[in-house]
């Protein structure tokens, strides 16, 4: 393949030189004239460019097409729909078009259970989704539940310090390992999740008696238990409805995913406890994965990368310009001078939920 472009670009030099011959005569000498130094330089970088460049097309024609189903239950628009959007964008750029990504978002092929039952029991309607970290916990994966305990990372750093660590690609394949027929390929985050209610609340006692909803995820429920409320299961899809209706009193979301999907037109109280950081993941079922070439998974774990730096870049700037146009809009936001009795309030959860797996636990809030 490469014999063939050189050869190429030989045949276009030895024609470039046979239409100069047609043109004015020039000087006798045989020496040209030394091109400055940086053109020659920048000239060379060029060809080297478009020879790997094509190179790569011609790799890629090689290669079988694909396409990959994306799941995603927000809307583009959200910090993980833009993950979505430049993890597909850069699959295509590196595949030459040969794979791609279809992405089928705000919720279109079901709630976040429904699209990981659908992926766990095989049929492949659905290759990849962007799951929430504690999604599997409820499948039986154990070391991902630590990254939903409240209060582990306390800031964003902390949580990248994890996703770029040696830990990371063992909880990634957590699920591979116990035959779940899923496997992650790269890690996110969708920031601080926060508590909105209907009714005006002040602080950490308005909570009490409430009915909040919560995905069916024990962690969740413990937590919003250790806070005094009552944790009420809701579909994601329904939930704007349940707020509005009064199933429920309120839910907990991170500040870009409560915009986007309008839960401040019907929940317009917004506290920022921060009680866990929005981690997620995107993953791919072991079926989908084994189809693909090694080029081709290469080419996924490689637009991974990209799209998980990609998404550390814009999180905290959306979110915060976010928070900004709900403010300007009236939403009455609650900021939390001191999280320690929110802290103190989920102590049980936190300690039996992590009570098996202490060490790694440990590993894990060193990284601040």
């Amino acid at each position: 393949m490469k014999k063939k472009f050189v050869s190429t670009v030989l045949c276009a030099a030895m024609v470039a030189g046979s239409l100069a011959g047609c043109g004015l005569k020039t000087p006798e000498t045989t020496t040209a004239a030394p091109a400055p130094e940086t053109t020659t330089a920048a000239a060379a970088e060029e060809t080297k460019a478009a020879a790997e460049e094509t190179a790569a097309a011609a790799e890629a024609s090689d290669t079988p097409e694909v396409t990959l189903v994306y799941a995603e239950v927000n809307p583009l628009d959200t910090i993980v729909g833009q993950m979505a959007t430049a993890f597909k964008e850069k699959v295509e750029e590196l595949s030459g078009g040969k794979i791609a990504i279809d992405i089928q978002a705000s919720g279109v092929l079901g709630s976040e259970n429904d699209v990981l039952d659908t992926m766990l029991g095989g049929g492949g309607t659905i290759d990849m989704s962007r799951i929430s970290a504690f999604a599997l916990t409820s499948y039986g994966v154990e070391k991902s539940v630590l990254l939903s305990i409240p209060y582990t990372f306390v800031n964003r750093d902390h949580f990248w310090n994890f996703a770029n660590s040696d830990l990371a690609p063992e909880f990634l394949m957590e699920p591979h390992d116990n035959d779940l027929g899923v496997r992650g390929l790269f890690y996110g985050e969708e920031g601080f999740r926060h508590f909105f209610t209907v009714k005006e609340i002040s602080g950490l006692e308005d909570l009490k008696g409430m009915k909040l909803r919560v995905s069916n995820d024990p962690i969740m429920n413990g937590m919003v238990q250790g806070l005094g409320a009552n944790p009420t299961v809701v579909s994601f899809n329904e939930l704007y409805s349940a707020l509005q209706t009064g199933v429920v009193d309120g839910a907990e979301q991170p500040i870009a995913n409560y915009k986007s999907n309008a839960f401040q037109e019907v929940a317009p109280n917004l506290i920022l406890d921060g009680h866990t950081l929005g981690a997620v993941q995107v993953i791919i079922t072991d079926e989908a994965w084994d189809k693909l070439t090694e080029e081709q998974q290469n080419i996924l774990m490689e637009a991974g990368k990209y799209a998980s730096d990609f998404n550390r870049k814009i999180s905290e700037e959306a979110e915060n310009k976010v928070l900004d146009e709900l403010k300007a809009e009236g939403i009455h936001v609650i900021e939390v001078p001191d999280i320690t009795p929110w802290q103190e309030a989920c102590k049980d959860i936190i300690d039996s939920s992590t009570a098996d797996n202490k060490e790694l636990y440990q590993k894990i809030l060193d990284m601040k």
